[in-house]
């Protein structure tokens, strides 16, 4: 108490409102509670899991996944966190990598090919106050040399430039976003340890920020994308973001322009292939943020309701769901193709080769949708492969389709082929011809090629000018009626090439003269 009137008088703040933040309770809850279906955990993060613990470290599986267990789903992908260090954890696994540079975590890699799988590992990271921390102008780029000996910084307006500060498991869980990824799970002890409430969250069906919204926003405003992600993901399951976790997003939009743009462009694909596209791009609507988060996605946004840019998200969501791959070359391709077909067209008129005005089109859409972000040119090759080849499935004969099929890239360009003629911008004759034609052995592929030849030389035929009426009746009548003069002024070819049919087979005087002239 004189301590208390003592620091009035010497203008201190009290101790008692101390800035340190607020942690949360931790609360232990059993299966009994929680109901996890340990059959839906993966055994391979069981595994690393085990062996942390074994090691004698602190280990859980952790964020979406124990949220996904809680809602009976099953996981996609195991996180797991753990009070080792990256170098400690690295020493434990025999193919483990420590990646990152702001952010540093180890992948756990098992199997090897298609068929591996990465267990992700982070260590408890320590929350940083902003009020505390070391305040630094500009970013992570500009200020290497600054922040070279700092343990963990923030610039002046509160982002998170280095998250490597080891902490407690208390403060790892209100670094955290939202509380229903702020839950740690142990396969072991079929404990769930919460500290902000997650589980009640979760049962409520409310996705609700950790701490200030506003504020967590500063510290990384990648997590508004992640906002529109998770509520874009959870809302076919009632969730709905808590009013005052997504009052700020608008008003926090801004903040995205300082973060690189090829942060940007993940998040990006992200939102768009996680199997909940049109829910995302729902959700951004929404929330007021159709527009500015990023140029690409605004594009998206926009084409959402064109029939050929739907038809592409709906079918990444589909085969997500399905567990198949998707590419994001794929899926760009479709949402810029409209650019790359304007381009292409409007250099064709101008007489352009048609090879260049597609190569100069789909150079000028690059540079005005795609710009500068990371594997740009990996990125850019597969959507010029898919692109270039549209125009080659016209060529159905000859050897041309036997080389199609042989590409790397043909499936994708089959599939790009057949979203369009499902939407009929191509006929849907020539998607069904590549269809049987990819399914079948060489004899049936010739049969095919010789079907696609005479239908294309029955076009040719059709498309010849048909004769006018004076014209075949001038061919049916007899020749000796219509006579030279006749034959003349309807306009014939010469009378040399005629064959006329000779009654005698001579004649005499000036008219047989003039007969074997001719004839001649």
């Amino acid at each position: 108490m004189i301590k208390t009137i003592i620091d009035k008088l010497l203008g201190k703040e009290p101790a008692t409102r101390s800035r340190k933040p607020r942690f949360g309770k931790r609360e232990e809850v059993p299966a009994s509670v929680h109901g996890i279906d340990p059959q839906l955990v993966d055994p391979r993060a069981v595994d690393v899991v085990r062996t942390l613990k074994d090691a004698g470290f602190e280990a859980y599986i952790v964020g979406g996944a124990v949220r996904d267990l809680l809602l009976g789903l099953r996981p996609k992908d195991f996180d797991v966190a753990t009070n080792a260090t990256p170098e400690q954890v690295k020493n434990l696994f025999r193919r483990a990598f420590i990646i990152g540079k702001r952010f540093r975590i180890v992948h756990v890699v098992y199997g090897r090919g298609r068929e591996h799988e990465v267990i992700e590992v982070s260590t408890f990271r320590a929350f940083l106050d902003n009020s505390l921390a070391e305040q630094v102008s500009g970013n992570e780029r500009t200020s290497k040399l600054a922040l070279a000996h700092m343990k963990h910084a923030v610039d002046a307006s509160g982002r998170v430039l280095r998250d490597n500060v080891w902490g407690p498991q208390d403060q790892d869980a209100t670094r955290r976003d939202f509380t229903v990824n702020a839950m740690y799970y142990d396969p072991e002890s079929e404990v769930v340890v919460d500290f902000h409430k997650g589980i009640q969250d979760a049962q409520k069906r409310v996705l609700r920020m950790i701490g200030d919204a506003a504020t967590r926003y500063r510290e990384d405003p990648v997590r508004i994308i992640r906002a529109v992600r998770f509520v874009a993901k959870l809302s076919p399951l009632g969730f709905k973001l808590e009013s005052k976790t997504a009052k700020p997003l608008v008003e926090s939009e801004h903040l995205l322009k300082e973060v690189p743009q090829s942060r940007l462009f993940d998040e990006m694909l992200k939102l768009l292939q996680t199997g909940h596209a049109l829910a995302s791009i729902e959700q951004l609507k929404k929330l007021g943020l159709a527009k500015g988060i990023y140029p690409l996605l605004d594009v998206v946004v926009e084409r959402a309701d064109h029939p050929f840019v739907q038809a592409v998200l709906a079918d990444t969501d589909r085969r997500v769901g399905e567990g198949k791959p998707v590419a994001p070359s794929f899926m760009l391709a479709c949402v810029l193709w409209q650019d790359v077909k304007t381009g292409w067209d409007q250099r064709l008129k101008k007489g352009f080769h048609a090879f260049s005005a597609l190569s100069e089109a789909i150079d000028e859409v690059f540079d005005q949708r795609i710009g500068d972000v990371s594997g740009r040119g990996k990125l850019a090759a597969d959507m010029r492969e898919i692109w270039v080849m549209q125009p080659r499935f016209d060529k159905r004969t000859g050897s041309s389709p036997f080389g199609m099929v042989l590409q790397a890239r043909f499936r994708a360009g089959f599939d790009f082929l057949r979203l369009r003629a499902d939407v009929g911008e191509v006929d849907e004759a020539l998607a069904q011809w590549w269809q049987d034609f990819q399914a079948s052995d060489d004899a049936h592929r010739e049969d095919l090629v010789a079907q696609a030849r005479e239908e294309q030389r029955q076009k040719q035929k059709s498309a010849q000018p048909r004769k006018t009426v004076r014209q075949a009746e001038s061919e049916d009548a007899p020749q000796d009626a219509i006579g030279h003069e006749g034959a003349q002024a309807l306009g014939d070819a010469p009378a040399k090439k005629k064959r006329r049919r000779r009654r005698k087979p001579a004649g005499s005087g000036a008219a047989a003269a003039a007969g074997a002239a001719e004839a001649e």
